[in-house]
């Protein structure tokens, strides 16, 4: 599992899925907790409509071609379907990690196994610093992590 605004969809986030991707492997399914449009009104940027989003990470999934099964789910709060669903790992970045960390004391709480939790590095821009959605909308990196001003 794995989950996100993606918006836009930048190397960060194509980190966490190619890792998901491998992590679940040929014989493995993935699924992706994408946020709803309500869920993600809570960001300080403009989100654009979950249609697009969803529109955009199919596009970079099937490009990708991966040899597993995987389907994008609504995520309406910073759970979704990670509390009940039987699954064998969560794929978070340094920022998302104590989000999994709490999934896993929920699901302990509810008589669940725990999940492995398998934390990536965020991917850092060309000063050094995570690329991020946030850093995109204000403008001072592209989705790659390049300075656009400066």
């Amino acid at each position: 599992m794995v989950g996100g605004t993606f918006d836009p969809l930048h190397d960060g986030h194509k980190s966490l899925l190619n890792r998901s991707f491998e992590l679940a492997g040929p014989s493995g399914h993935v699924v992706i907790g994408l946020t709803t449009d309500t869920f993600a009104s809570r960001k300080v940027h403009p989100i654009r409509p979950f249609a697009e989003r969803k529109a955009d990470l199919e596009a970079y999934i099937t490009k990708k071609n991966y040899p597993v099964q995987w389907r994008i789910e609504p995520l309406n709060d910073r759970f979704g379907s990670a509390i009940e669903y039987d699954f064998d790992a969560i794929v978070v970045s340094e920022e998302t990690l104590p989000v999994a960390v709490e999934i896993n004391t929920i699901r302990r709480g509810n008589g669940k196994r725990k999940v492995d939790i398998h934390q990536i590095s965020c991917v850092l821009a060309d000063d050094g610093r995570w690329i991020s959605s946030t850093r995109i909308y204000r403008g001072e990196i592209d989705i790659h992590g390049h300075i656009l001003h400066g």
